[in-house]
């Protein structure tokens, strides 16, 4: 499977929260890329070429191609928040390492807030395939209203027995009856009694990843049953 650099419209723009963007393109048909990986984006800023890389939050079996971003007061991010419907990017797709299309039985996913983009695109490429993969998804996030995807999950929910995705927030209101807190090891053991036998993939900011790492290591998984990816930049 090769790369491929084209040029590219933004064909629609999603508030998925407060803070929380999806750009959307068109897919070229030659295009083809797994569940996980991620690709280039080159916009203007001032005049002057620049590029960031990002999660495809898209599953292949989507008809478009999507990123999503955490809007935080940088610089890319502020051009990306500026950006409208029909205007110009250049894309670089796919790339990395990090990927789901069923190879294992059984899998857990841990991640806090926007680190869930590739996680939500294996999610729904395994719901639209039909595969019989359980997961289970452990999502931090602070409050309800930072739950990126979260009306997407609960139909994949719906739609595929296999799926179980629970929140857990740290700063919950007063009517929140979920979990409260980071994911942590208790949460784990209940909600994914037999992770020994599980595949986990972790992603999000290298800190976030780091302490799902070593959660995972107290627990006795065995570090070849260990996938994870490191968002750059935070």
């Amino acid at each position: 499977m090769g790369e491929m650099e084209f040029d590219a419209e933004v064909k629609e723009i999603i508030k998925r929260t407060y803070n929380v963007k999806s750009f959307r393109f068109e897919k070229p048909r030659n295009l083809s890329y797994k569940p996980g990986q991620f690709m280039f984006i080159t916009v203007k800023i001032d005049g002057q070429e620049r590029q960031k890389h990002f999660t495809i939050s898209s599953s292949p079996t989507e008809d478009f191609l999507e990123f999503t971003k955490k809007l935080t007061g940088h610089e890319f991010s502020n051009a990306l928040d500026a950006l409208k419907e029909g205007v110009w990017v250049r894309i670089r797709a796919p790339y990395g390492f990090f990927s789901f299309e069923g190879e294992h039985d059984k899998v857990g996913m841990l991640t806090g807030g926007i680190g869930v983009t590739p996680l939500r695109s294996m999610c729904k490429y395994v719901t639209d395939s039909k595969l019989s993969t359980r997961i289970t998804l452990l999502y931090s996030n602070r409050t309800g209203q930072d739950i990126v995807f979260k009306d997407q999950f609960d139909e994949m929910q719906k739609q595929n027995r296999n799926l179980k995705v629970v929140y857990t927030l740290t700063r919950p209101s007063e009517e929140w009856e979920g979990y409260t807190g980071r994911v942590n090891k208790g949460m784990v053991e209940k909600e994914i009694p037999d992770y020994k036998d599980r595949v986990f993939y972790t992603s999000g900011p290298p800190k976030l990843v780091e302490s799902m790492e070593n959660l995972l290591k107290e627990l006795e998984v065995p570090k070849d049953q260990i996938k994870k990816e490191n968002f750059p930049g935070y």
